[in-house]
């Protein structure tokens, strides 16, 4: 079945770094776009970025683009958040999202927290 394990999150302090990881299985990842969504506490999930399959075609969501990059390895069925400068703001859990044949698959998320 499918599965999205993310890992990578933790306690960092403002202006720091982290770089999220999503193990991928169960599906053809090389041929499926992917997604990172995050979820503030008391606020809605929010698109952080999306990858295309080959990973030529990315975007974000609004305010996510100058710090955020994502990536992939298909050959690893790993897909990337790399977040730099981080705020206090960015605190959230940030999931891992795949959308196969109309459905949405999720993984458990990981908590970034930035604080000092």
């Amino acid at each position: 079945q499918v599965q999205l394990v993310e890992s990578g999150g933790g306690l960092v302090q403002p202006g720091g770094s982290l770089r999220l990881s999503c193990a991928a299985s169960g599906f053809t990842f090389s041929s499926n776009a992917m997604y990172w969504y995050r979820q503030a506490p008391g606020k809605e999930r929010e698109l952080v970025a999306r990858i295309s399959s080959s990973g030529g075609t990315i975007s974000y969501g609004d305010s996510m683009k100058v710090r955020f990059t994502i990536s992939r390895d298909n050959a690893k069925n790993t897909v990337y958040l790399q977040m730099d400068s981080l705020k206090p703001e960015d605190t959230a859990v940030y999931y891992c999202n795949a959308r196969l044949s109309g459905l949405d698959y999720w993984g458990k998320g990981s908590l970034v927290t930035v604080s000092s």
